[in-house]
């Protein structure tokens, strides 16, 4: 895929993401109650929380913030960049466009201030407001870097590894409905700011990264080579025979 292309592919997702973010943004502000369904998924989960099932929750929720998101940002960089140098690199922006994305998240989120659930639904410990959920963005914006450096580098079985990323982030947001700590517009609040981010941030490396940074883009078309064999200068003015 030419470099352009990537560029215009990643700032279309991101300005629809965007949009659909912002509309549920203004939905959740300008009603200033839990949206249609929110209310039934908390019950439901209250009422279906057998140990075992509370335990694996609490497991796969752990993983949605603290130190493993970054290590699989990293993780991300190391598999895009083909040489050192820029595997360094390429982890410093993955890094970056995580961090940044936390912090512009919880912006967006004291700006909103919408409460939680209320207390005695949750099955573990939450701080701070509710909309978008922090668990749920960072582990979508860390699977999504690992779904884009795959398939940057097209290993084998490509598609099942990203599936298998893009599984683990979309639980992790689900578990934070599961144990009662968010709605579930907080969490497709999440999803959206996470894939609007991540397209802001493919999009301005695809336009401002070097050429050839990323794999698999070029910038133009490559030179058609000519069909006919090199003039001999010691033919020049003879006429081919007939």
């Amino acid at each position: 895929m030419k470099r352009g292309d990537l560029g215009e592919l990643a700032g279309s997702v991101a300005l629809g993401a965007w949009t659909a973010f912002g509309v549920l943004t203004m939905a959740v502000i300008g009603d200033g109650q839990p949206l249609y369904g929110d209310e039934d998924l908390v019950s439901w989960s209250v009422a279906h929380r057998p140990d075992v099932a509370v335990a694996l929750a609490h497991g796969l929720t752990a993983t949605g913030t603290g130190f493993l998101p970054y290590v699989l940002a990293v993780l991300a960089a190391t598999i895009a960049g083909r040489t050192l140098s820029r595997r360094a690199v390429a982890a410093a922006l993955c890094l970056a466009c995580l961090g940044v994305g936390q912090v512009a998240r919880y912006g967006v989120m004291a700006l909103v201030a919408r409460p939680r659930p209320t207390r005695v639904d949750w099955a573990t410990h939450a701080s701070g407001w509710a909309f978008p959920s922090g668990h749920t963005a960072t582990a979508a914006i860390a699977a999504g870097l690992l779904v884009i450096a795959v398939y940057t580098r097209s290993p084998p079985g490509r598609t099942l590894l990203a599936l298998a990323v893009g599984c683990w982030g979309a639980l992790v947001g689900l578990t934070r409905v599961y144990l009662g700590v968010h709605w579930f517009t907080d969490v497709v609040g999440g999803w959206l700011f996470a894939l609007g981010w991540l397209g802001l941030c493919l999009c301005a490396a695809a336009w401002w990264l070097p050429e050839g940074f990323i794999t698999g883009t070029t910038d133009t078309d490559p030179v058609p080579t000519e069909d006919h064999a090199p003039q001999d200068p010691g033919r020049r003015g003879r006429s081919r025979p007939a």
